[in-house]
């Protein structure tokens, strides 16, 4: 009895993306057919509204691509949206970027802290965070208006370990 051959596993073609390859990139609603880049470069200016940036041919057409799926079926979400705003600070400030892969809380999650005897509720929102019929955009925000002192918000609402060291607090 002979046993069937395993079935070959695809290799990867390495080089210049194939005509073939920037339609698949151009995204399924209006492929986009290979073109002169001064044609790239007129629809990149009619999406983005700007002239377009000094990048290779490729990039410009999955920048093309990413706008048309975009514009056809929506931007990112604006939570999405603040964290890549604090990646960039992070990234403009330090050089580095070193996202916090624990704190990825989803909007209606509900936080709970007692504090001095009282209970404070605080819910996620796609914006930020909703506490006394407020909106913050950040939970230091919250625990500093409910303790009177700056803490670490996601420390308070015990969402960080107190043994736990950042590290930026290491290095000077």
């Amino acid at each position: 009895m002979t046993r069937p051959e395993p079935p070959r596993p695809r290799r990867r073609r390495r080089g210049p993306p194939s005509a073939r390859t920037e339609i698949e990139l151009a995204g399924r609603e209006r492929p986009l057919p290979p073109c002169p880049r001064d044609e790239l470069e007129a629809e990149w200016r009619q999406l983005y509204r700007s002239e377009p940036p000094r990048i290779s041919r490729e990039l410009l057409v999955r920048g093309i691509a990413y706008r048309r799926q975009e514009l056809e079926h929506g931007g990112l979400s604006k939570t999405t949206c603040r964290k890549l705003k604090t990646l960039a600070k992070m990234f403009r400030t330090t050089g580095r970027v070193a996202p916090d892969p624990g704190l990825a809380l989803k909007p209606g999650v509900r936080l709970v802290r007692e504090w001095h005897g009282r209970t404070h509720t605080v819910t996620v929102t796609e914006d930020g965070f909703r506490y006394a019929g407020m909106s913050y955009p950040s939970l230091t925000k919250i625990a500093k208006k409910i303790t009177g002192a700056h803490w670490s918000g996601p420390r308070f609402f015990g969402l960080v370990g107190a043994g736990r060291s950042s590290e930026r607090s290491g290095s000077a």
